[in-house]
């Protein structure tokens, strides 16, 4: 028999932890699924544990040799029978018993919706220790159009925790599952292509839970290069815009815009503590790698013009005028039509009475010519999710 669900559980070292992920599975109220356990020639005890299962709907995949974690994620969703897929890492768990029954509900009765999630709990040292901020993208349960939920959130930040998200397969299909080039973005990448087509799903209440330890891949991927990280960051927004323009969704494509600009922009602010994948361009490598990413020289000079503006303004309010100065005369060289930098411009000439002007010009209407880079507002484009079956909140 063919199961509704299927459970891609990829594991290498975990063996010590995947045992509490399969358990957490296997007590779920809905039970149509089958659970993969997709081991990739971990060197622990994986296949142990694999084995120690007697429900026969958890099948234990052995990979010989290792394929590396996004040929591991693929094999899996190519071997799910499911109509729903559901890839969770063997040191993550589900922390409700209802959470499958929720999603399924929801995608069950809304074929446009292509992928549901919810936001995750930290677990650290065994010990719930708060809900991750940025999955927090509502205080109820809703239906998010997918081209506001990419203009509003996803293009500017990975705000789908990898564990918590449930996708129809032929979401995967589609895409051709995880691009190999992207080892550390491949999801929110498909997260973004999944919005280009469906809608999204979003359950308020935590119901996974996303394990903070010293094996942590995303751990991993921090130390590495970190022009490495950037530019998988960079490929997020960039391949969604050239989709976005061969489809012809144009709101999309400014969307993307501004989240290229917001990455670029990002990487030319002075350094952040705290920030591990922080480049620091300068100012030609900036301009090489747009002009390298970004063919259309239009394009290409308002993204840049947007980015300059926005660094102007990271001076400005760091108390370095001089660097303010320069960053946005390099704005306005790139697209004079930008009313409130030349106004920022100008002001920053007079001194004091400059920075009382500018006080008030910061609460005026933004002038029509320029967009903001940073995230739009939430605007009403989401529909709340209804039925009682669905919105009731469940209890661990």
């Amino acid at each position: 028999m063919i199961p509704k669900v299927s459970f891609v559980v990829p594991c290498y070292k975990f063996g010590h932890l995947l045992a509490e992920c399969v358990e957490s599975i296997l007590a779920q109220s809905y039970q149509d699924f089958e659970v993969l356990i997709m081991d990739d020639n971990s060197p622990d005890n994986t296949p142990e544990v694999a084995r120690s299962f007697k429900d026969p709907r958890v099948k234990h995949v052995r990979n010989e040799p290792n394929l590396g974690h996004l040929s591991n994620y693929n094999k899996g969703i190519a071997l799910a029978r499911g109509e729903y897929v559901w890839l969770i890492s063997a040191d993550d768990r589900l922390r409700s018993a209802h959470v499958l029954e929720r999603y399924v509900s929801l995608l069950d009765r809304s074929p446009n919706v292509g992928f549901v999630f919810c936001p995750a709990m930290k677990l650290i040292d065994g010990c719930e220790a708060g809900v991750m901020p940025y999955s927090l993208v509502a205080d109820h349960d809703v239906v998010i159009n997918g081209h506001n939920f990419l203009g509003q959130h996803l293009l500017f930040a990975n705000i789908v925790p990898a564990p918590a998200a449930m996708a129809r397969k032929r979401c995967y299909e589609q895409m051709n599952s995880f691009p190999l080039d992207l080892p550390h973005t491949g999801d929110w990448y498909l997260w973004g292509m999944f919005s280009l087509y469906f809608d999204v799903g979003f359950f308020a209440e935590p119901m996974v839970n996303r394990r903070f330890h010293t094996g942590n891949m995303s751990k991993s991927f921090c130390t590495e290069a970190a022009h490495t990280m950037f530019a998988n960051n960079l490929a997020v927004p960039l391949r969604i815009f050239e989709r976005a323009k061969h489809e012809g969704f144009p709101r999309v494509v400014e969307s993307c815009k501004r989240g290229i600009a917001t990455e670029y922009l990002r990487q030319v602010t002075p350094a952040q503590d705290g920030d591990p994948i922080q480049t620091w361009l300068s100012d030609n490598e900036f301009e090489n790698s747009s002009s390298a990413n970004i063919s259309d020289r239009q394009c290409r000079a308002l993204i840049q013009s947007w980015v300059y503006a926005g660094l102007a303004d990271n001076h400005y309010d760091h108390g370095r005028s001089a660097q303010a100065l320069h960053y946005y005369r390099q704005a306005l060289r790139q697209n004079r039509r930008m009313v409130r930098v030349w106004a920022k411009y100008f002001l920053l000439q007079t001194g004091a009475v400059g920075t009382i002007l500018r006080a008030g010009l910061s609460r005026t209407k933004r002038g029509k010519n320029e967009i903001p880079i940073k995230k739009a507002e939430p605007q009403h484009n989401r529909t709340p999710i209804r039925n009682s079956a669905i919105t009731n909140s469940s209890q661990q």
